[in-house]
């Protein structure tokens, strides 16, 4: 089980990021400082990341744990 919840983790970390850069790419490009936007970008995606990764361990978890 552990491992289980170890790459849900990781999924949502990932699926997290990716939404995170996207979003800091547009706010980088509005603010016309592209770095600036990457690193607020990859804030969001590492609390959207964890978030999600959180989120998935629960709806996977059993009556039974």
């Amino acid at each position: 089980m552990a491992d289980r919840k170890a790459n849900n983790a990781s999924a949502g970390m990932g699926a997290g990021l990716a939404i995170g850069i996207a979003i800091g790419a547009s706010l980088g490009i509005a603010l016309d400082n592209l770095m600036l936007g990457l690193g607020i970008g990859l804030g969001i995606g590492v609390a959207i990341g964890s978030g999600m990764g959180v989120a998935a361990n629960s709806g996977k978890r059993k009556s039974g744990d």
